[in-house]
């Protein structure tokens, strides 16, 4: 299996979007290629070139100033598609706050399944939130094993910020356990809450 990596940390775009075709050009059987760039607006835009030609993509911010984009490749990809157009910020002026790891009343095991659809659909969106906020049993939905780390770990390389209360955490033994952003407090939280249209599930 092919892996190629390309190092774009410090390209402006269009660079990292003409690296990732020239090196998807490049592939001539199943694989990888992987995008390292220093901005989220790159990310942004490598996931655009993705989506372009069909590919499954995994964005990942590794830390402030590195961020990772994967696409997996089954073999020679199309020529067609994914023009280098640098395409401003995505994040929209809207906060998604989260305070249960299911979607709604009824049945827990539907409502595991409602949230995860619902957070896999945020990530979608042409327009993503600024942040996304997680307190009380929504605190869960962060940690280790989690079944929407991967879509949250998406969002956050492409900018969002992903905020977890630390006091759930610690209230359900999950301290160690945050798997995707970072740890905040109420203050925070309010504060988030009442400076943007906010979104809950």
């Amino acid at each position: 299996m092919a892996k190629i990596l390309v190092n774009a940390v410090g390209d402006q775009c269009p660079i990292p979007v003409v690296k990732a075709t020239k090196a998807l050009g490049e592939v001539t059987e199943a694989g990888t290629v992987e995008v390292q760039v220093d901005n989220e607006i790159a990310i942004q835009n490598l996931t655009r070139l993705a989506d372009s030609k069909g590919l499954k993509s995994k964005s990942e911010k590794i830390n402030d100033k590195l961020f990772s984009i994967t696409m997996e490749v089954t073999g020679p990809v199309a020529a067609d598609g994914g023009e280098a157009v640098c395409v401003p910020d995505s994040r929209g002026d809207f906060i998604v706050a989260v305070d249960s790891d299911v979607m709604g009343k009824g049945s827990d095991e539907l409502g595991a399944t409602l949230m995860k659809g619902f957070i896999y659909a945020v990530s979608q969106l042409e327009k993503l939130p600024k942040a996304m906020l997680f307190y009380n049993g929504g605190a869960k939905l962060t940690v280790e094993g989690a079944v929407s780390v991967e879509d949250l770990k998406n969002m956050e390389a492409q900018g969002v910020e992903i905020l977890t209360c630390g006091t759930c955490l610690n209230f359900y033994g999950l301290t160690d356990k945050l798997a995707v952003g970072s740890v905040t407090n109420m203050y925070t939280i309010v504060e988030k809450l009442s400076s943007a249209r906010v979104i809950k599930p």
